[in-house]
């Protein structure tokens, strides 16, 4: 969620910030209501033991219960569409997620010197949390103050004012994922979701992520892991990946 919301990005933002969400202020949307969420969590179409295999050396912080509790927030998150849609919605936001922070081994952005530079000070409510307090959290790395506000407006949680929730609840932190994933178009022209959903392929949910800086020959490298991720990860939940896979 992180690289797609302001046209002045700071040159010194790092890579991962970038991918995250620094594009521009993102708009609110409203997570829906699941009214049966341990079905919801049933039908899931990774299971854990998958989960553990795409990411063996994951942080302890990015756990399978926090990333199933957080699904009823998005209850179309890889629950539309037939079956083979499904896994690979599911296939593309891991894989996306696992390229931001190394595999599920970051939590908060690495670079410190960045911290400082998400600060939108020309929104009128500021960073009450503190100047250098936006910086990259979760697994799409959620940056700029008006990023969290907006996605704690849609989830419910203040944000801007607790910053901290990301890094310190597992649920809120893939929360804030998902609320990229399904609401946000980033650079791009739909939403990850969408994209996936609509079959507009892989390569779209990168361009909505980082396409202005990795897509159209950008950064072909990165482009490529998040390829190769996408492909082993939909090996792993026995899905074809389908087509349009590059940005």
């Amino acid at each position: 969620m992180r690289r797609r919301m302001i046209a002045a990005v700071a040159a010194a933002a790092s890579a991962v910030a970038l991918s995250a969400l620094a594009l521009g202020p993102a708009q609110a949307a409203a997570p829906h209501t699941a009214p049966a969420a341990s079905a919801r969590v049933a039908a899931f179409v990774v299971s854990e033991s998958q989960f553990d295999q795409m990411f063996p050396n994951r942080n302890a912080f990015y756990t399978y219960g926090g990333l199933t509790d957080a699904l009823s927030a998005y209850p179309g998150f890889a629950n539309t569409g037939d079956d083979t849609v499904k896994k690979q919605e599911a296939a593309a936001f891991l894989a996306n997620v696992g390229h931001e922070t190394g595999g599920l081994q970051y939590v908060v952005e690495q670079n410190t010197a960045n911290y400082p530079n998400y600060c939108d000070t020309s929104q009128p409510y500021g960073c009450p949390a503190g100047t250098d307090k936006y910086y990259g959290r979760g697994p799409l790395q959620l940056s700029w103050n008006f990023n969290y506000k907006a996605a704690g407006d849609a989830l419910g949680i203040d944000l801007l004012n607790n910053p901290d929730l990301v890094q310190n609840d597992a649920s809120v932190a893939w929360k804030t994922g998902l609320w990229y994933w399904d609401t946000q178009s980033g650079p791009g022209t739909m939403t990850p979701h969408d994209a996936i959903v609509d079959g507009k392929g892989f390569g779209e949910t990168i361009r909505s992520i980082n396409g202005s800086i990795e897509c159209n020959g950008g950064n072909p490298a990165q482009v490529q892991d998040r390829v190769d991720t996408y492909q082993r990860f939909a090996q792993i939940l026995g899905v074809d990946p389908g087509g349009n896979l590059s940005c």
